[in-house]
C-alpha cells in the first residue's frame, strides 16, 4: 500500500482508527438522508459503547441560522435501535436515532447532541475527539513525535456543533464529461521565453510559472484534455504553494494576476475550464493573521487557531509540521474569511471551482456553509475534496462537496497494474461493488498517481504497457479521470519518496526528445475513444 493512506497504512493503524470511531459518544455527521432535499425528514444517528454507560440522549437544533447552544432550539429524544457485539473493540455498540422534521429549501439546521450517564454526567458528541487519537498514533508511525510521546486526550471545552443544509443542488453536469490535466505549476514549464532555474534538486524551486501553462495551451487541447486543475497560486513562501501567506495577492513567481487570467481566457477559448487548489485547513506561518494571533492572547484572531503547549509548537498544525499552522473554522470569522478568500477567486478569475486540500481536515461543517455560498455565485462552481480515508466516510460528504478524489480507486488501479498484488477479477468486483456503495450522484475523480505519491512508472518498473493497461481501465470507469502532469509522456522519477523526500515524485515537465512519443499517442487515443463513448 502506498504511504498516501497514512493513517490507514497499517493494521496497527486500522485498528487505532476503528477503536477510536466507537469510542465514548459518536455521531460524525451521520444522517439519513445524507443530502437533505425540501420536505425530507432526516434521522440523526449516534454510537455509544459500555463505557461510558449512556442512559439518554437528546439534541437540540435551530432553523433560523442562530446558535443552539445560545439561543431558544427544538429538543429531540434519541430511542436506542438496536446492539451489537464488536470483537475489535470487545465490547458492545448502542445505536441510536433522532429524528428531525423536514425543512424549506435553502434552510441551515445547527444541532448539538448530549448524552447523560446513569450519574447524571453530561458527554456531548463528538467525545472523546477520535481525530486526534489517530493523529497521535499516526505520527508515530512515521515518526514525527517521539516514540515515547503519551497521548492525552484534549478535554471537550466547548459544545461541538453539527449542521446541514437543505437544498437542490447537485454535482455541474459539465463535470461529468471532464478529463482533468492536473499541473504542478513549479515543475510544468517556465514559459514566455525563460529556461529553468534548475531542475535537478526537487526540493527547491525550478521555475515553471502560469505564463508556462498560457504557452502550452495548445499541447493541452491537442491531448484532448477539457479541465486543468492548477496547484495554489496565491503567495507562498514555498515552491509547492501549499502554504499561503496572502490570499489577496497571486504568487509574483508564477507571474501574477496577469498571468493567472491569460491562463484562465486562453483555456476558456479553448474549451478548458480551470480548477484552482483551495487550501482551506492550514495556512503559513507567515501570514499576518496568524503572526497577529502568535504575538497576543488579545488578538481578534487568537481563536481563529488552536494555541496550547500540548503541541510541539505551541500550535496545532497540519501533520505537527510548523509552517503549516491549522485554521480553526468553527470560528464563524475565520470559516467567513476563508469562503470569502474563495468567493474573490470565482469573481475575479472566473475559474470553474476548486480542489480543495485536506478537506477532511476543514471538517463537514465548512464545507456544508461553504458550497451554497459558493452555488449562489457560480452556479456551475465544482468542489472535489482531497479525503484520504474509508468509503464510508467519503460518503459522508454527499450533500456538502459534489465529490471527492478517488483514492480507493487509486489503490485498485496500482495494486492490479502495478504492483501486482491484485488479479483482474478482483479488480472488477471492486468496480461493482465500489459502484453500488456510491450511486451516481457523487463524483468521484479517478488517478493512477499525483502529487503526493510515487509516481506510477517508478512502481511498475518504467513498463510503459503496464501504464497503458492502467490508464486504459481509468479511461472506461464512469467518473472523471484525472492525469498528472507528465504521465502522458512517461515523465520519469529518479528515487522513491519512501527513501528520500516527498518532492521525488515532483521531477520537471520533459519537453524535448525524451518525451514517449508512443505513450503521448497512446493517450490520445483513449481521451478520445472516451469522449465518443461519452457522446
Amino acid at each position: 500500500m502506498d504511504n498516501t493512506f497514512g493513517k490507514l497504512i497499517s493494521d496497527e493503524l486500522k485498528l487505532t482508527n476503528h477503536r477510536a470511531l466507537l469510542s465514548g459518544l459518536q455521531h460524525r455527521h451521520n444522517i439519513s438522508p445524507p443530502d437533505p432535499a425540501p420536505g425530507e425528514s432526516v434521522n440523526v444517528y449516534i454510537v455509544t459503547r459500555s463505557e461510558p454507560a449512556i442512559h439518554s440522549a437528546e439534541l437540540k437544533y435551530t432553523a433560523d441560522g442562530s446558535d443552539p447552544r445560545t439561543s431558544a432550539a427544538v429538543a429531540a429524544a434519541f430511542h436506542p435501535v438496536h446492539t451489537e457485539w464488536d470483537t475489535l473493540l470487545w465490547d458492545y455498540i448502542t445505536f441510536w436515532q433522532a429524528e428531525i422534521p423536514a425543512q424549506e429549501d435553502g434552510t441551515m439546521v445547527t444541532y448539538f447532541i448530549r448524552g447523560l450517564t446513569a450519574d447524571g454526567d453530561e458527554i456531548y458528541a463528538d467525545f472523546p475527539d477520535a481525530d486526534e487519537r489517530v493523529e497521535h498514533a499516526t505520527m508515530l508511525h512515521f515518526r514525527n513525535i517521539p516514540a515515547d510521546t503519551p497521548f492525552t486526550p484534549s478535554p471537550q471545552t466547548s459544545i461541538p456543533l453539527f449542521c446541514y443544509h437543505v437544498d437542490r443542488l447537485n454535482c455541474p453536469e459539465w463535470a461529468r464529461d471532464a478529463i482533468v490535466y492536473h499541473i504542478f505549476l513549479d515543475r510544468f514549464y517556465a514559459g514566455d521565453g525563460q529556461e529553468w532555474k534548475q531542475n535537478t534538486d526537487v526540493e527547491k524551486t525550478c521555475g515553471g510559472t502560469l505564463w508556462g501553462v498560457r504557452d502550452k495551451l495548445d499541447y493541452l487541447a491537442d491531448l484532448g484534455v477539457n479541465c486543468l486543475w492548477l496547484s495554489p497560486t496565491w503567495k507562498s513562501p514555498s515552491h509547492h504553494g501549499y502554504d499561503v501567506a496572502d490570499y489577496d495577492l497571486v504568487e509574483p513567481r508564477l507571474g501574477g494576476e496577469e498571468a493567472l487570467r491569460a491562463v484562465v481566457e486562453g483555456a476558456q477559448k479553448r474549451g478548458i475550464r480551470i480548477l484552482l487548489d483551495l487550501v482551506a485547513n492550514h495556512l503559513s506561518n507567515d501570514h499576518p493573521i496568524f503572526l497577529d494571533a502568535k504575538a497576543s492572547e488579545k488578538s481578534q484572531y487568537r481563536d481563529w487557531f488552536i494555541f496550547d503547549d500540548k503541541y510541539p509548537h505551541g500550535y496545532r498544525s497540519f501533520f505537527n509540521v510548523e509552517q503549516m499552522p491549522k485554521i480553526n473554522l468553527e470560528t464563524p470569522a475565520a470559516r467567513d474569511w476563508i469562503i470569502g478568500n474563495a468567493i474573490k477567486s470565482l469573481r475575479q478569475f472566473d475559474v470553474d471551482g476548486f480542489r480543495l486540500d485536506v478537506a477532511a481536515g476543514a471538517g463537514l461543517n465548512f464545507w456544508t456553509h461553504c458550497r451554497p455560498r459558493l452555488r449562489a455565485v457560480n452556479p456551475e462552481c465544482l468542489l472535489i475534496g482531497e479525503i484520504i480515508d474509508t468509503p464510508s466516510v467519503l460518503r459522508a460528504y454527499r450533500g456538502r462537496l459534489d465529490g471527492c478524489l478517488d483514492f480507493s480507486m487509486n489503490e485498485a488501479l496500482r495494486q492490479t497494474f502495478a504492483w501486482g498484488g491484485w488479479g483482474e477479477e478482483r479488480m472488477r468486483a471492486f468496480i461493482e461493488g465500489h459502484s453500488k456503495y456510491f450511486g451516481a450522484d457523487f463524483l468521484l475523480p479517478t488517478f493512477v498517481d499525483n502529487h503526493d505519491m510515487d509516481r506510477f512508472s517508478l512502481i511498475a518498473g518504467d513498463d510503459s504497457e503496464k501504464l497503458k493497461r492502467a490508464a486504459r481501465a481509468q479511461m472506461r470507469l464512469p467518473n472523471p479521470p484525472i492525469i498528472l502532469y507528465g504521465t502522458e509522456v512517461g515523465l520519469r522519477q529518479r528515487i522513491s519518496a519512501r527513501e528520500s523526500t516527498l518532492d521525488a515524485c515532483r521531477e520537471p515537465m520533459v519537453w524535448d526528445e525524451r518525451q514517449d512519443q508512443d505513450l503521448l499517442d497512446f493517450y490520445k487515443r483513449e481521451i478520445s475513444e472516451r469522449k465518443q463513448r461519452k457522446g
